[in-house]
C-alpha cells in the first residue's frame, strides 16, 4: 500500500531520541514512523483476521462449559476485532498526515507532539497537554 524510499537510512528508536529538537520530523524520522506505522497496519490486520478466523470456527462440543468457554473467547475475540478495526483508520490518517508533512504536530495547537510520545503511540493527533484536557473535559461530561 505504502512505499518507502529505500535510499533513507533506517533510524532506531535510540537514535531518533539522541536527535537534536532540530531534527524533529525531518525525512529520516518521518520514514521511521511511517515505517512504524506500516508494521502496525499489517499487525493489526492480521490480529482482526486471526480474531475472525477463531470466532468463525468455535469449538465444537457437547459439555456445557467447553461450549461456555468457546462462547466466552468468542466474545473476546469480537472485542478484539472491534477494537482493531477502529485502530486502523487512524494508522491510515497517521499516513496521511505524513504525506501531507502534518505528522508529528498538535492538531489543535500545531505544537510538536514529541518523538517519546509518538513512539509510544505513533497515530497520536494531540500533544501530551492537550490530550489530557480532552480527558477532563470527556470527563466531566459523562457525570
Amino acid at each position: 500500500m505504502y512505499v518507502i524510499n529505500p535510499d533513507i537510512k533506517a533510524l532506531t528508536e535510540e537514535q531518533i531520541l539522541q536527535q537534536p529538537e532540530l531534527n524533529y520530523m525531518d525525512v529520516s524520522q518521518l520514514a521511521f514512523f511511517k515505517q512504524r506505522l506500516i508494521e502496525l497496519h499489517d499487525t493489526t490486520r492480521a490480529r482482526i483476521q486471526a480474531a475472525k478466523e477463531q470466532m468463525v470456527s468455535p469449538m465444537d462440543s457437547s459439555d456445557v462449559s467447553d461450549r461456555a468457554t468457546s462462547e466466552e473467547l468468542s466474545g473476546m475475540a469480537l472485542r478484539i476485532v472491534d477494537r482493531e478495526q477502529k485502530l486502523l483508520p487512524k494508522i491510515r490518517s497517521a499516513l496521511e498526515r505524513i504525506r501531507v508533512g502534518s505528522y508529528g504536530y498538535c492538531m489543535e495547537t500545531g505544537e510538536p507532539i514529541g518523538i517519546p510520545r509518538l513512539l509510544i503511540r505513533p497515530t497520536a493527533e494531540y500533544c501530551a497537554d492537550v490530550k489530557s484536557l480532552m480527558e477532563m473535559k470527556e470527563l466531566q461530561f459523562k457525570d
